[in-house]
């Protein structure tokens, strides 16, 4: 059986789960959030606790009875303490500035690039002096977040010889030595 599948998800106080034709629908402080699972996968709410059933050990049902026991979870944590990514621009001259849901990324190009940020997904940046600017993320949707991050780190990703770009803080990026390190 999965390992991962089997174990319950607790619900929190403040936190209601409805299960309505295979759609689990969680609410909770911090907002809402839909998924829709395979029909097939019974998900039963008992003293609290969530359990995800799988109607036998096909390969699939194996597959998606782990899935749906994460993507739930993660709702649960999502709707109850939220998500938070901070990334970091590190180079000389870059910054970042927000007005409202709109970033406007200053990073060596010729132009600025501006990303407009979904409503779900709660924006601050950080410009100190002597320090790298920082971008704030917070949501209660994992996912959104996730894709959210990505798409801001494509736009420069942290480059392995002087270290500059666009990471998560806290993140070690892997360096090189130069050319001077054959000789």
């Amino acid at each position: 059986m999965s390992r991962i599948g089997k174990l319950p998800i607790n619900i929190p106080a403040g936190v209601t789960v409805t299960v309505k034709d295979s759609t689990v629908t969680v609410k909770g402080p911090k907002g809402e959030l839909n998924q829709k699972i395979n029909p097939d996968i019974k998900v039963e709410i008992n003293n609290g606790e969530i359990q995800l059933i799988r109607p036998s050990d096909e390969r699939n049902y194996r597959a998606l009875h782990g899935l749906y026991r994460s993507l739930i979870n993660n709702m649960v944590i999502g709707v109850s303490e939220g998500y938070k990514k901070e990334l970091e621009l590190v180079g000389v001259g870059y910054r970042v500035s927000n007005a409202g849901q709109l970033l406007d990324f200053s990073l060596g190009f010729t132009h600025n690039i501006f990303l407009m940020l979904p409503n779900e997904v709660k924006v601050e940046t950080k410009a100190e002096r002597n320090k790298n600017p920082l971008v704030i993320l917070e949501s209660a949707d994992k996912q959104l977040i996730g894709q959210v991050c990505a798409k801001i780190r494509s736009f420069r990703k942290p480059e392995p010889y002087k270290g500059k770009g666009i990471k998560f803080v806290g993140e070690v990026i892997r360096r090189k030595s130069g050319k001077s390190a054959g000789k």
